[in-house]
């Protein structure tokens, strides 16, 4: 299977852990909630679902009382409805609980986060600290490349390079922000109180929510990719 492919069915079990939908639905969540997924297509999608209902992860319904056959002349078929069976929701607990290095890659990272809510604290934890460390790689990459190539380019590649460092370095501070928020939360420093969200709505001390991104998304920034 291929990375961007394993990502694809993670996000397919992961919304349809929430409730079943037929295709089309699920094509606009993916659009909607994983903004990176834009450009997949219906024969992107409906070989995974395929595939998922071969491995017995996914269970087809047909809601139609009876079913019309779609033709040239009527236009219509009918809507099938795709939900997790038993074996699919083991499998994207599996699949949450993953924290090793592929959570930490630029397509897999904003995939990962969209579902924090539903992931345990310390695979949340150990994911966050995989990706800074994997972006404190990069950051280290980028300094020494701009600093042996900087007499070869213009200004203007200099100032491209220069822009996508400090992308990189916007997104490993909020991810040390959220860190350090993981970690309060874990050890009680946040008090009994309730915390004030950006929006402005309380969140309750020792909750298991993470906080609320900021508008940079993340593994999406920066033109270095």
């Amino acid at each position: 299977m291929s990375r961007r492919s394993g990502v694809l069915e993670f996000a397919v079990l992961g919304l349809l852990h929430d409730a079943p939908m037929h295709g089309y639905e699920l094509r606009k969540r993916l659009n909607v909630l994983l903004g990176s997924f834009r450009a997949f297509s219906y024969g992107t999608l409906y070989p995974c679902l395929k595939s998922l209902v071969a491995q017995g992860f996914l269970v087809e319904d047909n809601p139609d009382v009876e079913y019309v056959p779609a033709t040239a002349l009527n236009g219509k078929r009918s809507k099938i409805v795709y939900r997790l069976s038993a074996e699919g929701k083991q499998r994207f607990e599996e699949l949450l609980a993953d924290s090793g290095p592929d959570a930490w890659e630029d397509e897999h990272f904003g995939v990962r986060f969209a579902f924090f809510g539903q992931t345990d604290r310390a695979v949340r934890m150990r994911v966050l600290e995989g990706r800074r460390s994997r972006l404190e790689e990069r950051l280290e990459r980028m300094r020494s490349s701009i600093s042996r190539t900087r007499e070869r380019f213009d200004d203007y590649t200099l100032e491209l390079q220069r822009h996508g460092l400090e992308s990189v370095e916007r997104e490993v501070r909020w991810l040390n922000e959220l860190i350090e928020t993981e970690r309060a939360t874990r050890t009680g420093r946040t008090g009994a109180e309730n915390t004030q969200t950006s929006d402005g709505r309380g969140q309750e001390a020792g909750s298991s929510d993470p906080p609320r991104p900021p508008h940079d998304r993340p593994g999406r920034s920066g033109p270095e990719r």
